[in-house]
Formats: structure tokens, C-alpha cells, sequence
């Protein structure tokens, strides 16, 4: 019981730990990037995609990073070229399994590329749970990220239960390196835990 108290100690430790530095470093990427570098789009409807071609339009410097399953990249792909987005400015990744993966699977790549502010495209019903998640995964990589959200038919905003669920998700990857995506019965296939 005392070894469980004391890692229990321990994580909650170190939680609190990610939590304060996380808005510094969202502070510094803001201060350091104050305009948007990317595009990052997350997948899962493809009026996503169109939105966000549409938008590259007026932001034709910016390369487009597309979080998706991965039997959805071809499509994807069609979508972005048939508004006439450069394949060499899509960026297209099928890692993904949920909404946390999204931000996961590409944390380290944003980093690689030293992208401290991005554009976070995704529908409006869903945008609070991306930018907690967001806020999470991303900004405690040094990544802040303006929302854009694309409307959606009459879609009731994500439950809070979600958002807090995906929030603690979050936070377990930071600690531990895993999202706990793996715990999805709908996921079989998909090695995390």
C-alpha cells in the first residue's frame, strides 16, 4: 500500500510539474512565433480537408499536416490536389487511432521542424476537446496553436466527459510516453499498452 501511495505521489508530481511549465513554454512559442508557421488539419471528415485547402489558399507559404487513419490518406490527398495544393506542401500521416494520437503521433515531428505556432483545423463541435488536447501534447513540445474551426451541420458540441478523459490521456503520455489508446476494444490492431 505505501509503494502504491508513493508512485501514486510520484506521478502526481510530476504532473504538476508538466502543468507549470506548459503555458511558459506556450508563452515563449507565442513570443518567439507570433504568426502561424503551418497548417495542421485533423482527419476524420473530409469537408476537414476541403476547408483546409480552401484556407492554404490565402496561406500558400504554409505546409499542410494532415493527422488521419491511414486508409483515409489517399482521399485526403486527392482532396488537397484538387484545390491545387502542391504535394510537396502536404505533409500526410496515417499513425493516428483518435483524436490524442493525432497530436501525438506528430508532436515530435513539429519539433523537428521547429514549428512553434500552427494553425489547428478541425470541426467546431470537436475544437475544445483538439485545443485541450492541444494545449497538453503540444505545448509542452513548445507548439501553440490557433484554432480554426470549420462549421459543422447542427453537430452539439463534444461532452466534457471526453474532453476530460482525453485531457488525462494527455497528460499519461506525457508522463509515461503512452496515450492508453490501446484500452479502445475498437482499436484491436493498434500496440500502446
Amino acid at each position: 500500500m505505501r509503494r502504491k501511495l508513493k508512485l501514486v505521489k510520484l506521478i502526481l508530481a510530476i504532473a504538476f510539474i508538466f502543468t507549470s511549465i506548459i503555458p511558459v513554454r506556450i508563452a515563449i512559442a507565442f513570443h518567439q512565433a507570433p504568426v502561424p508557421q503551418a497548417i495542421f488539419v485533423l482527419g476524420g471528415a473530409a469537408e476537414r480537408m476541403g476547408f483546409a485547402a480552401q484556407f492554404w489558399q490565402s496561406h500558400q507559404n504554409l505546409d499542410i499536416w494532415v493527422s488521419d487513419f491511414a486508409w483515409n490518406l489517399d482521399a485526403n490527398r486527392r482532396i488537397f490536389l484538387k484545390f491545387g495544393v502542391p504535394d510537396a506542401k502536404l505533409h500526410l500521416d496515417g499513425r493516428a487511432t483518435d483524436t490524442v494520437t493525432n497530436f501525438t503521433t506528430l508532436a515530435g515531428n513539429f519539433a523537428d521542424q521547429r514549428l512553434q505556432h500552427i494553425y489547428l483545423i478541425t470541426s467546431d463541435y470537436h475544437m475544445r476537446r483538439a485545443q485541450a488536447i492541444a494545449t497538453i501534447v503540444l505545448g509542452s513540445q513548445g507548439t501553440v496553436v490557433t484554432p480554426v474551426a470549420v462549421a459543422s451541420r447542427n453537430q452539439p458540441p463534444e461532452s466534457l466527459v471526453r474532453l476530460l478523459r482525453d485531457g488525462g490521456r494527455s497528460f499519461l503520455w506525457l508522463v509515461t510516453g503512452r496515450t492508453g489508446a490501446s484500452f479502445n476494444s475498437r482499436l484491436k490492431s493498434h500496440r500502446d499498452f
